[in-house]
């Protein structure tokens, strides 16, 4: 899996445990719910650690409770 990929997923992860459409965690976030849209449907391939960030924020979470997953921790190195 690659790394923007996982920035998905765990994003729709955290949506889905909170009960969050991506409207919802949009409003949250103040973070525009195209952004994250983009971001889910892989058309922004480098989302910004400050999105990140706010995403977090909204979330209540600390960025290192959004990358603490196994999915990151097993992600393979992107650069051969």
């Amino acid at each position: 899996m690659t790394t923007h990929k996982a920035v998905a997923y765990r994003i729709l992860e955290l949506c889905n445990q909170r009960g969050l459409s991506i409207s919802g965690l949009a409003t949250l976030a103040a973070v525009p719910a195209s952004t994250l849209k983009n971001i889910i449907y892989d058309v922004s391939k480098n989302p910004g650690i400050v999105t990140i960030k706010k995403i977090c924020d909204g979330l209540e979470i600390t960025l290192i409770d959004f990358f603490n997953t196994e999915t990151f921790k097993n992600l393979e190195q992107e650069i051969k």
